[in-house]
């Protein structure tokens, strides 16, 4: 495993000076890996993604205690703008495009902290081998496009930032089957192609297991397990509460069982 490029060291986080969201939150990702974050809602996974990327103060949210460090950098201070200077791009959940402008300007926003016109334009060109429909509606506005057409744009636009880390917050939300496994295969290949480090927050266990290398599971503010992504394929509480299937074998939905005591292991 190769050294890690983010470390979330412990943080606590708090909301309006009065609620508590994350209790000691702690991960850590490797370079060059594709790391899962799951949980239930409201488990505090976005909180975690806006803790790492800055977005915190914008929601009256702050760390009162703890640290995250970026490339063996602590990011606390730094603006959210600095943050993406230093290589962390997070694409926000829901897909957040400018409506009101073209494909071709919401891509150009991803690139804003770049001044090489050269590199911009080869990127460009990835984000076309990558997402093939955007180039069709480069001069279209963002707001007429597909949901699918939005999330490639959304993935795109963070990728014209060449960020070092990549943190997407559910991608798969509000897609179609289909379009959900394109959208992760490509997550996948821009991982082997661009050695691009991906922190994947994402309610579709299954798949986000099937591209990753290593997961966590959150519950309540803090993380309740983590390891490998075979070994928590093959936990079984994992598999009864994340991925729906019961100890049966007959398959289960997450809303189902939600309201089950869990093993007292499960927090151990």
């Amino acid at each position: 495993m190769n050294e890690p490029i983010l470390k979330v060291n412990n943080i606590e986080v708090v909301y309006h000076h009065v609620v508590l969201v994350l209790k000691g939150m702690s991960l850590m990702v490797p370079e060059g890996a594709i790391v899962a974050l799951l949980g239930s809602n409201g488990a505090g996974k976005t909180t975690t993604l806006k803790a790492i990327s800055g977005l915190l103060p914008l929601e009256d949210g702050e760390i009162t205690d703890g640290g995250v460090e970026f490339q063996g950098r602590s990011l606390k201070g730094l603006a959210p703008q600095q943050i993406v200077r230093a290589g962390l791009f997070q694409v926000l959940e829901g897909r957040r495009v400018f409506e009101d402008l073209t494909v071709e300007e919401n891509l150009s926003c991803g690139a804003y902290t770049r001044h090489d016109r050269a590199g911009i334009k080869a990127d460009l060109d990835k984000c076309f081998h990558y997402f093939p429909p955007l180039k069709k509606r480069f001069k279209n506005l963002a707001g007429y496009l597909s949901g699918g057409e939005q999330q490639m744009l959304a993935i795109s636009r963070g990728l014209l930032a060449r960020p070092r880390l990549m943190l997407l917050d559910e991608p798969s939300l509000g897609l179609a089957p289909l379009l959900v496994e394109e959208i992760f295969g490509i997550i996948a290949e821009i991982n082997r192609q661009e050695g691009t480090t991906i922190l994947l927050v994402e309610q579709n266990a299954q798949m986000a297991l099937s591209v990753s290398s290593y997961g966590y599971i959150m519950e309540s503010g803090r993380v309740v397990m983590d390891g490998p992504t075979e070994r928590l394929l093959a936990d079984k509480d994992v598999q009864e509460f994340y991925l729906g299937l019961g100890t049966g074998g007959g398959r289960r939905s997450y809303r189902e069982v939600k309201h089950y005591k869990r093993r007292k292991r499960w927090l151990s």
